[in-house]
């Protein structure tokens, strides 16, 4: 690979790092275009990559049977994906699929465990980040038992507002069920109501968030609880604009390719 100029990356979390070890760890990197549905991870099977998104974000799902399926977590340029390996585990404990299509820094996960043996700055960023997301597994745990779908939804569409930076995004019916683990019907219903209390405008997937502060209102209290926890262990960086430091030399950017045997969900 040859190396060529580009901006730089727009991740919080690497953002984190002192400017020296965040450039010594970008030397490492790839930039990749990931694609709507792709698998970039399976239960049980090894970690190739670690991600860490810029303009992208990265349902994690869990399944259960085999069957039936629950999002629990959706990482985009406030995280990472992989950081199981911290734990000294070498496979992926969820199903991991692209939600929004983007950029992302790739590095292979031997070299992100050389990284790590190598700056104690990157371990006690990543500790702290695998603290919080411990944190908020938990927090989506409770509150997908106790909280009705509506306002699962409202935090939802918060949450996915923020990782795609735009007021606007397209998802199914179908694709928010599997997400929410709900029937469609419960999809629908939820949406009506926030489309009649002129919160959002919903046609064929097209989604519009036209009131942000109503959303907020009618979301559970879970999503401020987990601006929260990112915020305490993390910094103020939780809607930070992407950062404008250096122009950094980063390596050749590739697309990305889909993992041979793997599908879409959808």
């Amino acid at each position: 690979m040859s190396p060529t100029k580009s901006s730089p990356a727009a991740n919080r979390l690497l953002a984190n790092l002192p400017g020296k070890d965040r450039l010594n760890f970008m030397a490492g990197c790839e930039l990749v275009e990931l694609v709507f549905a792709d698998i970039l991870a399976e239960p049980g099977e090894p970690i190739r990559y670690v991600y860490f998104p810029t303009g992208s974000f990265i349902s994690l799902v869990a399944k259960i049977d085999g069957h039936a399926s629950l999002e629990v977590a959706l990482v985009g340029d406030e995280g990472m994906l992989g950081i199981a390996l911290m734990l000294g585990v070498a496979v992926s404990p969820l199903h991991a699929m692209v939600q929004g299509s983007g950029k992302a820094l790739r590095m292979e996960a031997a070299q992100f465990l050389r990284e790590l043996e190598r700056s104690a700055e990157l371990q006690h960023v990543l500790k702290r980040y695998l603290y919080v997301a411990m944190e908020q597994l938990a927090q989506a745990a409770a509150c997908t038992h106790f909280h009705v779908v509506e306002a699962r939804l409202a935090r939802w569409l918060l949450m996915t507002q923020d990782r795609a930076h735009s007021n606007q995004f397209h998802i199914t019916h179908e694709f928010l069920a599997y997400m929410l683990g709900v029937r469609r019907v419960g999809v629908t219903r939820a949406a009506s109501s926030l489309h009649r209390l002129k919160l959002i405008n919903y046609s064929r997937g097209d989604i519009t968030i036209l009131d942000r502060d109503g959303l907020k209102a009618a979301s559970c209290g879970c999503y401020e609880a987990d601006r929260v926890i990112y915020k305490r262990m993390m910094g103020d960086g939780w809607r930070a604009a992407p950062i404008l430091d250096v122009v950094q030399v980063m390596p050749e950017e590739r697309p990305m390719k889909r993992f041979s045997g793997m599908h879409a969900i959808l």
